[in-house]
């Protein structure tokens, strides 16, 4: 399997919904498109294939004034998975995620891994301006940036998408983080794939892009930037079931159902609407969850190093599993499988920006902060 790269728009790809794209394209492919000026924007969309307002804002951007215009900036255009688009799924089951095989993944190599390290390699001779990876939410988020490397010229880029802006390390093997190592690169956070909202802000953010001449070389004022960092990752114990319930009664049919252990009486019953609460603190106290079984502890708190940090962030009292401390959600999910084989959140903290303009180390290499998020 190699990438295909191309030096033009096939005719009649702009036309194709995601899940068509593959009836012209077989695997990953980079376009190159001339403009004004030939420093290249990066632009990466379908990693996974069910996240799809990357390729719609691609395509109004493509198919509007710049059918007959010249771009103001080169672009390259890198898209990923048409064979899960076309399955409208993330990837496929023979597949690793592909967002997790870029170089710098800790992840057993496979084919794709070789792919993706030739794409790098090929875009890296063309020194970008900078490089955006497009995504989308499982459960209901306001739309945000994030970044791999607290650095004035990444932060510029991302604050131009969303005042909130996260950084993250972990997982390793993520375009971002690879791209970010010759080019300023964010990761786009852009909501619900149904939710047109989340296309239409990243077509107005990349032509804002394009026709930026430089980035900034200082950092964001903070009232321009609200910088969190991942505290931990909150997964369901692997043997429990689990469903999501109004928790004034929990006797009531859920509404959500665990697709792979059905709900018993011993069930995790997690509030229903769980997901309003993605970047909305929750206060010492707030009932996140109701638990009458055996299991001990029901919800699991890990942070970056494998520390378990339950005891810290959660308590269990009659039942009502509580926040123990105020805890930031992000990326909160209803959605039975991806709670399952990834996570039901992550929980944040806020980062003191004057600090870290001050000089506090800004590397990621060595890192002893605990940030995780799943793109």
């Amino acid at each position: 399997m190699k990438p295909v790269i191309l030096d033009h728009l096939p005719i009649g790809l702009l036309d194709l919904a995601a899940d068509q794209v593959h009836t012209q394209l077989d695997g990953p492919t980079v376009i190159h498109l001339p403009g004004r000026a030939p420093q290249p924007l990066v632009v990466s969309v379908l990693q996974h294939g069910n996240e799809t307002s990357g390729w719609e804002a691609i395509r109004r951007l493509l198919k509007g004034k710049y059918q007959r215009d010249v771009l103001p900036r080169s672009l390259i255009l890198i898209i990923g998975n048409v064979q899960a688009a076309a399955e409208n799924v993330r990837y496929l089951p023979n597949q690793p995620d592909l967002n997790r095989c870029w170089p710098g993944s800790t992840h057993p190599k496979t084919l794709w891994h070789k792919v993706l390290d030739e794409i790098t390699q090929h875009v890296k001779k063309f020194e970008p301006f900078g490089s955006i990876d497009i995504h989308n939410n499982t459960g209901k988020n306001p739309h945000y940036a994030a970044v791999n490397s607290i650095e004035p010229r990444q932060l510029q880029l991302a604050s131009e998408f969303s005042r909130v802006v996260v950084y993250f390390t972990e997982p390793r093997g993520v375009q971002s983080q690879a791209f970010g190592q010759f080019c300023p690169a964010v990761t786009l956070e852009c909501g619900l794939s149904q939710d047109s909202s989340g296309a239409d802000h990243a077509m107005a953010y990349l032509e804002r892009v394009l026709h930026m001449e430089s980035l900034p070389g200082t950092f964001p004022t903070p009232d321009c930037l609200e910088l969190y960092q991942m505290l931990a990752t909150i997964h369901v114990s692997p043997s429990l079931a689990f469903d999501f319930q109004p928790l004034d009664n929990s006797a009531h049919p859920s509404i959500e159902q665990d697709e792979t252990i059905g709900a018993t009486d011993e069930a995790l019953h997690l509030l229903a609407d769980l997901d309003i609460y993605n970047f909305q603190e929750w206060p010492r106290g707030f009932q996140l969850a109701h638990y009458m079984g055996h299991e001990d502890p029901p919800l699991i708190a890990k942070g970056h190093n494998g520390e378990d940090l339950t005891d810290q962030c959660f308590e269990w009292v009659n039942g009502r599993i509580l926040a123990r401390m105020p805890l930031m959600p992000a990326m909160l999910t209803l959605d039975p499988f991806a709670v399952r084989h990834d996570c039901l959140c992550y929980v944040m903290e806020r980062l003191n920006l004057h600090a870290l303009a001050e000089g506090i180390d800004r590397n990621i290499d060595g890192t002893s902060l605990p940030e995780a998020i799943d793109q």
